[in-house]
């Protein structure tokens, strides 16, 4: 119970009274929050204006809701002013509310010390003492919800009323935790003490009408901060909480009612219109059902047949559920209105659970009918199908018969060959499309569950195989005997050197094309024994390729036939100066020597070819040959 000897408690200062002027300035505007509650002026000081009872008494009756009776509304003589005082007095006594070493001419002299004194008991009694968590009640009640309300948050520890306060983060972290809507707790800057303090009391006062009890400087700017008054400010922020607490939870039950009685409403016109669609659904199926034309033609007894699969997976399984979720609503209609004392809920005539259950069996008989019809024209179906595709089948395989034995039996010129198995090719490449049809065929049959084939033994899988491996063969022959008419005029070489350059060339050419990369043509080059430089076979490749991608045999044969064969071309001496000389721009008499060139050889080139200008003792066969060839 509050009270206690005011004249001690009073004592709880340094010397310098600082905490009077925070309290005075602090309770003065508590005093005036609850004065505006019934649009009374505000005070200045409360332990002037205190003075003459008036003010002390409309402060009682507004947290006390009660009346105190008569009393003198203009005091003049001290005696009135005590009178008034006294009554505010008996009636804080009345309440339980024990003051001790204090009396009415103490506040009617303004005794600062007393009357804040006072004021906190009243605080005490009126705000904080109903204040209970978890078995604690007033101010460790107080400082426990603050502590519980502020633990998720590492920055904030708060262990009183004094120090924990003063770097504004508690008051943002109680602001945050209740309305996060109201400011970003993590964006503050957690060293800006007075910029957090300021902050939170402009929240606090603009959107959740706690009254700006302190200043900032009362709490950042001190030693220790005022512990009657900082506890005196959290305690609205607890009983602002807490009202908008009580408020939500009493809007919370009423709008659960309301929602649970308008949900009863909402299902029951929601039933109604359910079963109405679903009826009506129902019946148009079976309508359009009833006026289906059936031919016995495979493909459109497959479609109407994946028609009624469909149905049956999609449209007919959502019916189903539709009609499980009806009987549930249904039920669940009639629980609620049980449970809040309401007639049970009847539907209309032709909505009833009989009247679907009875559109249901119907149906159930029309799938029936129109199932049966289906099977009965694809049965028809089936036989034709078969027999479209043995005759594919074994058309296939009688042109693939023909080139086969036309390919085995070729014979005669070259030119007559090739002749022969281009027309073997174009022969064989209709099969592509016949094969698409006959796979198309395939696809029919396996829809219709057409395991074996009563007209052929040849599946789209063996004849595709024998197609690719004919059409392989054919291409191989070709390019065989083309690639044989392009060396059958290589007089000059022996036959064996044909066969190597032809198998060299085979085995390099390793997809078949007859056409070889640069990186393959460098490949046989150099299993020849023909070695070029980077830069030498780059020049090469340019001249030979002819701005395109790949070497043809024709081109590569011919290559080695002028790499191989003597000749007195240009290009051909200058390459042979090169190796003489070791890629110098310049020979010597050393590198002739070396050569194998005969004794009366070098004196000729040495006696014709100009003397070099970058060597002392070489000859420029650059010049000479330039000479000779006139170039």
């Amino acid at each position: 119970m509050p009270g206690g000897n005011l004249r001690a408690n009073s004592r709880h200062s340094p010397a310098n009274n600082s905490w009077e002027a925070v309290q005075s300035k602090t309770f003065t505007k508590w005093v005036n929050a609850r004065l505006s509650e019934q649009s009374l002026g505000p005070l200045e000081d409360i332990c002037k204006d205190f003075s003459d009872g008036t003010a002390l008494i409309h402060l009682l009756e507004i947290i006390g809701d009660a009346s105190l009776g008569r009393f003198n509304h203009s005091p003049r003589m001290r005696i009135q002013k005590v009178e008034n005082v006294n009554l505010a007095l008996d009636f804080i006594r009345s309440r339980k509310i024990n003051l001790t070493n204090i009396g009415a001419e103490d506040i009617v002299d303004s005794n600062r010390k007393l009357i804040l004194g006072m004021i906190w008991i009243i605080i005490l009694r009126f705000t904080i003492e109903d204040i209970s968590q978890e078995g604690l009640s007033a101010m460790d009640g107080l400082l426990l919800w603050c502590q519980r309300k502020t633990a998720p948050y590492e920055e904030v520890s708060v262990q009183d009323f004094s120090y924990s306060w003063q770097d504004g983060l508690a008051f943002c972290a109680l602001i945050h935790r209740h309305r996060p809507d109201l400011l970003d707790y993590n964006a503050l800057n957690k060293r800006d003490f007075r910029g957090n303090m300021a902050l939170a009391f402009d929240v606090a006062e603009r959107y959740l009408g706690i009254p700006r009890l302190l200043d900032v400087e009362d709490v950042c700017d001190v030693a220790k901060p005022d512990e009657r008054s900082v506890m005196t400010y959290v305690a609205q922020y607890f009983h602002a909480f807490s009202s908008l607490s009580k408020a939500e939870t009493a809007g919370r039950r009423l709008g659960k009612f309301a929602d649970v009685m308008q949900s009863v409403f909402d299902m029951q016109h929601d039933y109604d219109a359910r079963v109405s669609r679903l009826i009506a659904a129902v019946r148009a199926q079976q309508k359009e059902w009833s006026h289906t034309t059936f031919e016995a033609v495979y493909a459109k007894a497959r479609q109407q047949s994946d028609a009624f699969n469909k149905y049956k997976a999609t449209l007919k399984r959502s019916w189903t559920h539709e009609k499980i979720e009806l009987d549930t609503l249904l039920g669940n209609i009639q629980t609620k209105r049980v449970t809040y004392n309401l007639a049970p809920f009847v539907p209309r005539a032709g909505l009833t659970p009989q009247d679907l259950e009875t559109v249901w069996n119907e149906l159930a008989a029309a799938e029936v009918r129109h199932r049966k019809t289906i099977n009965q024209y694809i049965r028809q179906s089936r036989d034709a199908l078969q027999k479209r595709y043995g005759v594919e089948a074994n058309g296939i395989q009688s042109v693939l018969n023909s080139i086969a034995h036309a390919l085995a039996a070729l014979c005669g010129e070259l030119d007559d060959q090739l002749a022969t198995v281009k027309s073997l090719i174009s022969k064989a490449r209709p099969l592509g499309a016949a094969l698409k049809r006959l796979s198309d065929l395939e696809a029919l049959c396996a829809e219709a569950n057409i395991d074996e084939h009563d007209y052929t033994v040849y599946s789209v899988s063996d004849l595709e195989y024998d197609t690719e491996m004919t059409m392989k063969a054919l291409e191989k022959k070709a390019l065989f005997i083309e690639n044989q008419s392009a060396v059958r005029n290589m007089t000059n070489l022996t036959p064996a050197q044909l066969e190597e350059f032809e198998s060299t060339f085979r085995y390099f050419d390793r997809d078949g094309s007859n056409l070889l990369s640069d990186s393959e043509f460098r490949a046989a080059l150099d299993s020849l024994g023909h070695s070029f430089s980077d830069d030498e076979f780059a020049l090469l490749y340019e001249q030979l390729a002819c701005g395109e991608d790949m070497i043809t045999f024709e081109v590569y044969i011919r290559f080695l036939v002028e790499l191989t064969e003597d000749q007195t071309t240009p290009e051909q001496l200058l390459q042979s100066f090169r190796v003489i000389a070791g890629d110098k721009e310049y020979v010597t008499h050393e590198d002739l020597r070396l050569s194998d060139l005969s004794p009366s050889s070098i004196t000729y080139l040495l006696k014709d070819m100009p003397v070099s200008d970058v060597a002392k003792h070489g000859y420029d066969y650059l010049a000479y040959l330039r000479k000779v060839f006139q170039r």
